[in-house]
C-alpha cells in the first residue's frame, strides 16, 4: 500500500472531488462530522477554520492505495478499518475527517480529507507529511496483512531482472543463429521473438545508441546488459559482414531505408569492440606470439 499526502487550501473542491458519483465514490469513513453532502461537509470544515484563520493550507489531503490486487479484494469494512488506522498512525483521531472510496480505476483508492486545524484552533504540524504518510501507509500495511510498498518494490525489481534476462537471452539466440548483417535484419529478426528493437537518434540525425521494449518494459541496452550496448551490437553486426578492422566500418548506417549517421560516441564503441575481439582472436590462435 502507498500512501500520499499533503497540505491544501481548496477544500470544497477536493471534497467534491472525492464525493464524485461519476467515479464510484462511496463514503468509507466520517469522523466528528453531521454533514451528508460536500457542501455541508465543507462548511462544517469551515467554522473549525475559522478558529485559525493564519492558516492557509487548512486541510490535509491524503490518497491511500493498495495494490490493485489487495484493492479488488478489500471490503468496505476493511477501508475503513485501513483509513482508522492510518489517521491513529498520523494522529488524527481528534479531528474532523471524510473519506471515499474510488473503483472507477482498476486500481482501488480512498481519498482522505482531515481539517488540519483542531477543534482547540491549532493547526496540525504538516513537517515531511508526504513522508510521514508513506511510513504510515507502511506501518498499516503490516499490521493488516497487506502487501507492502518495500514488497511491491522487490516485486517489480525481480520482474525487470526476469524481462532483461529474457531480452538477453533472445539477443544471443538471434546473434548465434540468424547472425544478421545489417541493422535492420537485426531488429526484424528481434520483432519475431516480440523484441522491439527502438533506435535512438539524436537531432542531429545522428544514431546515438538502442533501447529495447519487451512485455511492457523499456530498457536502454546497456541497462538490458553490458554486452548489449550500442557499440558490441554494431561491432558484432560489422564482424558477421566481415569487418575486422576499424578502418573498414563506415560512418553510415541503413536504417528502414534511411542512411542514419553514426554518433561520435557509438562509432567509437564499435572501434573498440572490433579492435577487442581482434585481439583476443590472435591470442586465443596463438598469432603474433
Amino acid at each position: 500500500m502507498i500512501g500520499k499526502g499533503t497540505s491544501i487550501a481548496h477544500t470544497g473542491t477536493s471534497i467534491d472531488y472525492g464525493w464524485n458519483q461519476e467515479k464510484g465514490a462511496e463514503v468509507v469513513l466520517s469522523q466528528h462530522l453531521a454533514g451528508e453532502n460536500p457542501k455541508d461537509i465543507t462548511e462544517e470544515f469551515r467554522l473549525v477554520q475559522e478558529e485559525n484563520t493564519r492558516c492557509q493550507k487548512n486541510t490535509l489531503s491524503f490518497i491511500l492505495s493498495p495494490t490493485r490486487k489487495d484493492g479488488r479484494n478489500l471490503t468496505k469494512a476493511q477501508l475503513r478499518e485501513m483509513t482508522q488506522r492510518f489517521i491513529k498512525e498520523m494522529q488524527l483521531k481528534e479531528r474532523q475527517a471524510i473519506a471515499f472510496v474510488h473503483r472507477d480505476k482498476a486500481h482501488t483508492h480512498v481519498h482522505l480529507y482531515v481539517n488540519r486545524i483542531g477543534f482547540d484552533g491549532k493547526a496540525y504540524n504538516d513537517s515531511f507529511i508526504g513522508k510521514r504518510s508513506q511510513l504510515a501507509a507502511e506501518n498499516v500495511a503490516k499490521e493488516m496483512g497487506l502487501t507492502t510498498v518495500k514488497e511491491v518494490q522487490l516485486e517489480k525489481e525481480l520482474d525487470s531482472i526476469k524481462v532483461r534476462m529474457e531480452i538477453k537471452d533472445i539477443h544471443h539466440k538471434v546473434m548465434e543463429s540468424d547472425r544478421p548483417k545489417t541493422l535492420d535484419s537485426y531488429i526484424k529478426a528481434m520483432q519475431e521473438r516480440n523484441v522491439e528493437v527502438i533506435p535512438t537518434i539524436n537531432r542531429a540525425n545522428k544514431l546515438q545508441g538502442f533501447r529495447f521494449q519487451y512485455e511492457g518494459h523499456n530498457f536502454k541496452a546497456s541497462e538490458v546488459h553490458r554486452s548489449m550496448s550500442g557499440g558490441r551490437i554494431m561491432a558484432q553486426l560489422s564482424r558477421n559482414k566481415g569487418v575486422t578492422k576499424p578502418k573498414e566500418i563506415g560512418k553510415s548506417v541503413q536504417l528502414l531505408g534511411k542512411t542514419v549517421e553514426l554518433g561520435t560516441n557509438l562509432a567509437t564503441g564499435i572501434a573498440k569492440n572490433i579492435i577487442k575481439k581482434t585481439i583476443k582472436k590472435a591470442i586465443d590462435t596463438g598469432i603474433g606470439i
